[in-house]
């Protein structure tokens, strides 16, 4: 197979299996590349900030790519965002479950200097079931992204145009303060409001809570007693 004489910087995540697929698909498709993985609070690398070239892909990427070095792409920056155009930002699944969502997707988009706000290129919708919490959402979720990503990806690799999405973005991004809200749970808040909190946020370590005298206690509704955090 032909490699792409594109040079490409691919930004990703450390330490994650889809990350890590699709970086070497990269491998396999490109000859000019730098991949640069890294995780939450990491410093930008100094690697990407020095690079131009042709094309910028952000995949699972903990970092905000600056706008010096958006500007400095020759063809395309493009970001891989795990979610429908319904739900930019940040805790994208969490709210697609609180909100009882019938229909999740996958993004890829170019990327601004807002996160999350430029144009679409292509979405994967697929549906959300009654019987989905965070673990199997997630699951769904980076299947269909890193099919997407090979489709698009690849496309870049043979040299085709990119395709460009009628859609937009439905709503502005999700903030962190409003994902950290989601966890908090009331002694004022109706039945449905809790279990739809539980359901949105329960995923491993991460766990709803309730707040007394400034202590935080994991909700717990399975068990007699909640604990504390």
């Amino acid at each position: 197979m032909v490699r792409s004489d594109n040079k490409l910087l691919f930004l990703g995540k450390a330490d994650d299996e889809y990350c890590a697929r699709a970086a070497e698909f990269c491998k396999s498709r490109f000859e000019r590349l730098t991949i640069c993985l890294g995780g939450w609070g990491d410093a930008f690398p100094g690697e990407a900030r020095e690079w131009e070239g042709d094309y910028i892909i952000s995949y699972l990427s903990r970092w905000v790519v600056p706008e010096f070095l958006l500007a400095r792409v020759r063809k395309a920056a493009i970001n891989f965002h795990p979610a429908s155009p319904a739900y930019p930002g940040i805790g994208c699944n969490n709210f697609a479950l609180y909100e009882d969502a019938r229909e999740y997707g996958v993004t890829c988009h170019h990327m601004a200097a807002k996160v999350d706000t430029g144009d679409i290129i292509a979405v994967r919708r697929f549906p959300i079931f009654k019987e989905d919490n965070v673990a199997s959402l997630l699951l769904r979720t980076y299947e269909n992204q890193i099919a997407l990503f090979m489709e698009i990806a690849g496309m870049i690799a043979d040299g085709k145009e990119l395709p460009r999405a009628t859609e937009k973005w439905t709503r502005p991004p999700f903030t962190r303060a409003q994902f950290d809200e989601l966890f908090r749970i009331t002694a004022d808040m109706s039945r449905d409001e809790i279990a739809r909190r539980v359901r949105a946020v329960s995923y491993e370590e991460y766990q709803p809570y309730i707040e007394v005298n400034g202590i935080r206690f994991i909700y717990k509704p399975t068990e007699d007693k909640p604990s504390t955090t």
